[in-house]
Formats: structure tokens, C-alpha cells, sequence
């Protein structure tokens, strides 16, 4: 586990983790682990799970819980063949979410992330 950390801290090309199948939640203790060391080298992190939210925190598991506090975003649901969707950003099928788990925390409800544009702090010059 250091010797990731290390290399995730060393690799100027990573600006995030994805944590995906298998299940996540099934190695919470670990993955929660691998996440805070990702944030520690200011990454961002994602997690891919097929449990939805509100199984995950009724579930009241202190592994499970420290993987959300961990992450960032929380793609949850399973994926549905018959929702499959090209069309749905970073997800396989259209009943699956992007949760922002920092503002569903503050909000104490759940809070859908948002892409914002990376370009969005540069300005044109006037000419």
C-alpha cells in the first residue's frame, strides 16, 4: 500500500482514482486505505459500487463508511442492460448516480455532482 501511495504521489499525470469492480465495498477497509492515500497526494476519488447509497449508510458498517468518507463521488446502482446508455457521463447505465458525497454530507441529503468546466477559470483577452 506505501509503495502505491508513493507512486501516486510521484506521477504528475494523475489527478484522481477510480475504485471499481470487483465491489469496493466488499474491500471497504483496504480501498478506504488506497482513498485517503490518494487524497493525501491530492488526488481526487471515485467510487464505483453496485449498492446504492442509502443501502450503503443504513448498512451502518464502519468499513463502509470510512470508504464514503474517503471518496468524492459515489457512482452507485447497478448496472441495467436495459438502461444501458452511451450517452450517460462516466456511467454504464442511466439508473446509476454521481453522488458529490462532500456536499451530501453538508447538505444532509443527497446531492448529484457536477461537471464543472475546466476551462472555466481562464479568460479571454480582450482584443
Amino acid at each position: 500500500m506505501e509503495e502505491l501511495a508513493e507512486q501516486m504521489k510521484k506521477n504528475p499525470l494523475l489527478d484522481g482514482l477510480t475504485l471499481s469492480g470487483g465491489e469496493p465495498f466488499l474491500q471497504a477497509y483496504e480501498c478506504a486505505k488506497l482513498a485517503a492515500a490518494a487524497h493525501e497526494a491530492g488526488l481526487d476519488v471515485w467510487t464505483y459500487t453496485g449498492y446504492l447509497y442509502e443501502n450503503l449508510i443504513a448498512a451502518k458498517n464502519s468499513d463502509w463508511d470510512a470508504l464514503l468518507q474517503a471518496s468524492d463521488v459515489l457512482v452507485d446502482g447497478p448496472f441495467l442492460e436495459v438502461k444501458k446508455s452511451y450517452s450517460a457521463r462516466f456511467r454504464g447505465s442511466a439508473n446509476q448516480r454521481l453522488i458529490d458525497l462532500k456536499a451530501t454530507r453538508s447538505a444532509n441529503k443527497i446531492v448529484l455532482w457536477k461537471e464543472t468546466d475546466p476551462l472555466s477559470h481562464f479568460t479571454v483577452p480582450k482584443s
